[in-house]
């Protein structure tokens, strides 16, 4: 009976023995699983969305940004999130250190420029658009009224100054010397039968003498942070040398070939944002793509 007894409860204890080995195996397999799942899930969820950061000036660069392609890239799982600058260095030191993916503020040979002095590494992205400049009325109404001696005022700066007098000389009003292109001064004026007067200023100031001037000649961003967009006499052509010059672009660092900046450009360069900039800016802004 010892022997028996004895038999019998060694063959209970192996069978809670074998009981509980299995009932562990299972628990752990299954928390294993569970926390394996969990962790898919959360790299799946935190994968989902990918974040650029974009530098840009506030009109019409951000408001494009914001308004137009944001929703559209938000569709491919891509937060956009729009640093407004109002200085033209920090968008590209900033984008140069990594603490931006792109920016969209300037032209081409201002970025050239820029990469040359500061020995930094940006390369042009998306064309995207070009800001017209354009004569506004001061206290003469209309270019029909305009008498002799009257007084533009005009950027100061070489670039702007010589669109300012090419449009000048587009309508008519002066000539300018053969081939002096963007790179035109008052001095350059062969022809000037109204004699017109020239104010040379600083131009994001333009917009703000008007009142003291009888003609402004303004650049579209500028323009536009005035209010006085819609009141432009005369714009460059879209098809003027300005134009294919000063087109404003994404711009990204060199060898920077993510898809997200991809789709950034498209969408830069979508119907949709080339509809956004024909009804929100009428012609002060021009779409070049």
């Amino acid at each position: 009976m010892n022997k028996k007894l004895l038999a019998a409860i060694s063959s209970t204890l192996a069978l809670a023995l074998a009981l509980s080995a299995c009932g562990g195996t299972a628990s752990s397999a299954a928390s294993t699983a569970s926390s394996t799942a969990a962790s898919s899930t959360a790299a799946s969820s935190s994968g989902a969305t990918v974040t650029l950061t974009v530098g840009a000036s506030p009109t019409p660069h951000a408001e494009i940004l914001n308004n137009a392609v944001k929703p559209l890239l938000a569709k491919q799982g891509i937060e956009l999130v729009v640093k407004e600058f109002d200085d033209y260095v920090i968008p590209n030191t900033a984008l140069e250190a990594g603490e931006l993916d792109a920016n969209y503020f300037q032209h081409v040979p201002y970025l050239e420029d820029f990469n040359e002095k500061n020995g930094t590494h940006i390369a042009v992205g998306a064309k995207v658009h070009f800001e017209t400049m354009a004569i506004y009325p001061g206290k003469t109404a209309t270019l029909e009224d305009l008498a002799d001696g009257a007084t533009f005022a005009i950027p100061n700066d070489t670039t702007n100054e010589a669109r300012a007098l090419q449009l000048l000389a587009a309508q008519g009003l002066i000539t300018l010397k053969d081939g002096v292109g963007l790179e035109a001064t008052p001095n350059d004026i062969v022809e000037n039968p109204k004699n017109l007067q020239f104010e040379e200023i600083e131009a994001a100031q333009v917009p703000n003498v008007l009142a003291d001037v009888d003609f402004g000649i303004a650049n579209g961003n500028y323009a536009l942070s005035a209010g006085i967009g819609d009141t432009a006499l005369v714009k460059e052509s879209a098809e003027s040398e300005a134009a294919t010059t000063y087109a404003n672009v994404l711009a990204i660092r060199e060898g920077d070939d993510r898809p997200e900046l991809k789709a950034l450009e498209e969408a830069l360069n979508s119907q949709e944002v080339k509809d956004y900039i024909n009804e929100t800016y009428h012609g002060t802004v021009v779409a070049v793509f």
